[in-house]
């Protein structure tokens, strides 16, 4: 039996954080399941903790990312995304996977000084960053913040490159920013998109952009001469590999020149609180979809092996795979290969540098 719904979270219960001992399991009728709430199991308001972190780019080791570093103004998400690869890394924090994660959020107030000083470092070497290497830099709170505005500020004061991979409307706030770093061939975007389905998108990645708005933004960047791309992400066969032609085909008539996409992994707890959102919102189609997931996975819910944990594996995985270059010539998408710009890096006169 899947748990009830919350209202505007994907996520249904916290599951089991690995790294505890001790979880507490819910019943229907337990009202300690939200202590901090109004004991309405219904709504759970967003809540905002202090991240004192002292360092800011993250660096990856991964043979399947291709970045060295990434940095992420907040962790935990407020969309939601029930699919979420992210969910888990909550749980180094003592938080859950589940509701923990979209409505816990851990704000890095000092981002951007901790890039500026990043950046004065004599070993610095200048390189594209990731921004949303793990979770989306543009979730709601940024409207308030502007974390991720600031951060900008510095890689366009340094002159250093940035890639950015959203989910929301909200970037097009920065077109200022953007604009002029485009200019210096300093950024790149990516709209991350699903479906698009709006139905399918409220109930899967409740707090994101719709896919009109993730479309008009994609518009609103091409416009501007900012180089802008469709991430079709995560493919989730069985539900949206056939929407994978119209996405690339909608993304391109709004001025998209470039299309990637990635399979859906489901990481830890995340395979869970999948099946449990399947249960809950699409009872009629579960079996199907898990069987048909489990076609790209060797017969399991995802895998951890780098290279096939990305693409898949398998007859399916590579029709998926199939599908998307032939709807990408369509299209006309990743006809120009263009790589962002490190050779204008530079120091503002007159900082002091870190000697060592």
């Amino acid at each position: 039996m899947a748990v009830q719904k919350v209202s505007g979270r994907s996520s249904g219960y916290n599951p089991q954080n690995r790294f505890e001992e001790v979880t507490l399991v819910p019943s229907e009728d337990d009202s300690r399941f939200f202590p901090d709430e109004d004991r309405d199991r219904r709504k759970i308001e967003t809540r905002f903790f202090v991240d004192t972190s002292k360092t800011i780019l993250a660096k990856n080791e991964s043979p399947d990312i291709p970045f060295t570093y990434s940095l992420n103004p907040y962790r935990g998400c407020e969309h939601g995304c029930i699919y979420c690869y992210a969910r888990p890394s909550h749980e180094y924090l003592g938080f859950s996977s589940g509701l923990d994660f979209e409505s816990k959020i851990m704000v890095k107030q000092d981002a951007p000084a901790l890039l500026r000083d990043n950046f004065m470092k004599k070993n610095w070497q200048p390189q594209v960053v990731s921004l949303s290497g793990n979770t989306d830099c543009y979730q709601p709170v940024e409207r308030q913040l502007e974390l991720t505005r600031r951060c900008l500020e510095v890689f366009l004061e340094f002159r250093n490159p940035v890639g950015i991979v959203t989910k929301n409307f909200l970037i097009t706030r920065d077109i200022d920013i953007l604009a002029e770093m485009a200019k210096l061939n300093l950024v790149s975007v990516f709209l991350s998109m699903t479906s698009l389905d709006q139905n399918l998108t409220r109930r899967m990645e409740p707090r994101t952009s719709s896919p009109a708005k993730k479309l008009e933004a994609i518009e609103i960047l091409s416009k501007s001469s900012i180089p802008v791309g469709v991430l079709v992400a995560p493919v989730i066969p069985g539900l949206t590999d056939e929407e994978i032609p119209s996405i690339l085909g909608e993304a391109s008539s709004r001025g998209a020149k470039t299309a990637s996409m990635q399979m859906m992994r489901l990481p830890y707890a995340v395979k869970d609180l999948f099946v449990d959102w399947l249960r809950r919102e699409y009872p009629d189609r579960e079996n199907r979809i898990v069987s048909r997931l489990k076609q790209v996975r060797q017969g399991k819910l995802t895998s951890y092996e780098f290279g096939e944990r990305m693409r898949g594996s398998g007859e399916t995985a590579k029709a998926i795979h199939q599908l998307f270059r032939a709807g990408c010539r369509k299209y006309h998408l990743n006809e120009q290969e263009a790589a962002l710009s490190t050779e204008m890096f530079h120091r503002p006169s007159g900082a002091q540098m870190e000697i060592f």
